[in-house]
């Protein structure tokens, strides 16, 4: 049976690796998320991720946490099966910012899920680019 959970070891939470991602990491936008992430080689697959709601965007404390909330969630149900196998076989370790930058009416947890899975598409269509420039 699979674990679903998202303890204190996956979120990123050190100060300085989160001022290394957004200073030397790359980008991507699936709307409704901005996704900034940075790759490394490690003797162990993993991931950490850091989820973020604009206040500029949603001024109510509330809505901005509703809306992590349901990130949160979406995450925690999608990882293990799309984005922790591939992370594990690979060898690489992923330290990601997932920033929502869509409405808040578009936040429904079903679509949060579907566009999810397409980020982690995503993540592993770029680390097939490291690869290759890795290798060559």
């Amino acid at each position: 049976m699979q674990m679903n959970t998202f303890k204190k070891e996956e979120r990123l939470c050190s100060v300085r690796l989160i001022q290394s991602l957004f200073h030397s990491g790359s980008s991507f936008v699936v709307y409704p998320f901005r996704v900034v992430y940075r790759f490394e080689k490690r003797d162990v697959g993993a991931a950490q991720v850091l989820i973020s709601v604009s206040k500029r965007r949603f001024k109510l404390a509330v809505t901005r946490n509703s809306i992590k909330r349901r990130l949160r969630e979406a995450y925690r149900l999608e990882k293990g099966a799309k984005l922790l196998p591939f992370l594990d076989e690979r060898k690489w370790y992923l330290a990601f910012a997932i920033q929502y930058i869509g409405k808040q009416e578009e936040a429904v947890l079903s679509t949060l899920r579907e566009k999810m899975i397409t980020v982690f598409k995503k993540l592993q269509h770029e680390s097939d680019r490291m690869d290759q420039h890795l290798s060559d």
